[in-house]
């Protein structure tokens, strides 16, 4: 039985609306440009947010933007974004992209050369933007090596943050001086709940969520880089639940560019990949694929076959986006949730990497798509279950690094780290334990095929 947890509200840190408010107006009234607009951010140390979400303090990662995958068959998470714009600057990730299919069966290694990357096992990070919209000093820029991606939220409205609707475009902007290439995250449709089928008919709500998805596609171009574009996480696992398997049973309004298809859930993902063809051929799109959405991951991978999946390039997977150790701990709000969540390394107990590679397995071969892991989180591992605010314990930093080539023989493309709640361990709590990893692995890094 899975469950179908929303997570708006549930899990995340919150700030006052009007002081969301008054921080966003703020940063917005004084903007120049778009490379100086700024909107509220999630922040390393007690960021700003948009939507009534906040970072979290003492030099954390921000609190907004967060979503998990649960473990052993459950979901749970909040969502919210850090946003903004700042400094300037111009150019794409290290190596240059390279023109390779779009869908089809593009090889990892494809991906990795079309993303500007060496066709290597990627390293990345996100969701970790600085409260002072000092976007060149965020901490993905300065670990123990140069890392491959670095992913943002977008939430609803915001193509609003700033005028024009820039904010992607600048961070990818920044993201391009320091070599890395840029990753949207669009968590958008969640606006009125994630568990919420009404708004897929509602004019009011789709006309701009269709106008954002073409303004991003478009913004990106008008840079020419690579750039990552995943797809509302989540949100096709409560679609398979709510539709019994079956897209074309949930009715959905799409932009007026894709009138020609299907008007349903199986045509939405097909739409913001039309968009994406049409107006940025660099972006790579990737649909995300949840373990408690069905019984397995052929199941779901069928699923996301049924809403065009042959057409996209990649397929996003999470394991929990916070701190095991925060759910064993089980005092801070947004991880209060029963069940065991400290993956067993040897690999002999449930739950475990073994059961969680399996699943992703079947998700790339019944695809034919690289996956990409996501916000994965920082925990350092322990005996003692639980932690502290900020020093939780977790071990998929210590696992993945340590077996990079068990994750690229289960189909993967890379993974990308990072916090969906506050009070996380974070870079800057875990003892250089990250950027000890990254620093080993990019001296000798995994070959993608």
């Amino acid at each position: 039985m899975h469950e179908m947890r929303p997570r708006l509200g549930q899990h995340c840190a919150t700030l006052p609306l009007v002081t969301a408010l008054s921080v966003l107006l703020a940063a917005c009234g004084n903007a120049k440009s778009p490379d100086s607009m700024a909107s509220a951010g999630n922040g390393t140390t007690g960021g700003g947010a948009s939507g009534g979400k906040s970072g979290s303090t003492g030099g954390k990662s921000g609190s907004t933007g967060g979503k998990s995958g649960g473990t052993g068959g459950k979901s749970g998470g909040t969502s919210g974004s850090g946003s903004g714009s700042g400094s300037s600057g111009s150019g794409s990730g290290s190596g240059g992209s390279t023109s390779v299919p779009v869908g089809g069966k593009a090889s990892a290694a494809d991906i990795a050369r079309k993303l500007g990357r060496e066709p290597n096992f990627l390293i990345g990070m996100g969701n970790d933007l600085p409260s002072d919209y000092k976007w060149e000093t965020a901490p993905v820029y300065s670990r123990g090596a140069p890392l491959d991606l670095h992913y943002i939220y977008l939430s609803q409205g915001w193509q609003d943050w700033n005028p024009g609707g820039y904010f992607a475009q600048v961070i990818a902007k920044v993201d391009g001086t320091k070599g890395v290439t840029p990753m949207s995250t669009v968590y958008a449709i969640t606006g009125q709940g994630e568990n919420t089928f009404g708004v897929l008919v509602d004019d009011s709500y789709m006309t701009p969520y269709w106008t954002a998805a073409k303004l991003l596609m478009q913004r990106y171009a008008e840079i020419d880089v690579p750039a990552i574009v995943h797809l509302e996480p989540d949100f096709w696992a409560f679609a398979e639940q709510k539709s019994g398997g079956d897209p074309t049973s949930v009715p959905a309004h799409l932009h007026p560019d894709c009138q020609s298809l299907p008007q349903d859930v199986s045509g939405m993902a097909r739409c913001w990949i039309k968009l994406a063809r049409d107006n940025a051929p660099k972006v790579v799109v990737g649909l995300h694929a949840s373990e408690w959405a069905g019984g397995s991951g052929n199941e779901v991978g069928g699923f996301l076959n049924k809403l065009g999946a042959a057409e996209a390039d990649i397929v996003v997977i999470d394991m929990l986006d916070r701190d095991a150790g925060c759910f064993e701990d089980g005092k801070l709000a947004q991880c209060m949730r029963s069940g065991s969540f400290y993956l067993d390394e040897t690999n002999q107990k449930s739950p475990n990497y073994s059961e969680r590679l399996a699943f992703a397995k079947q998700v790339n071969t019944t695809t034919g798509k690289p996956i990409l892991w996501w916000q994965l989180p920082f925990g350092v591992p322990s005996t003692t279950p639980g932690g502290t605010p900020g020093h939780f314990r977790d071990n998929k930093v210590h696992y993945l690094f340590s077996h990079v080539q068990d994750f690229v023989d289960a189909g993967g493309l890379g993974a990308a780290f990072g916090t969906g709640a506050g009070d996380q361990t974070f870079v800057t709590t875990d003892g250089g334990q990250f950027d000890a990893a990254v620093k080993a692995y990019y001296a000798a890094p995994v070959a993608l095929p």
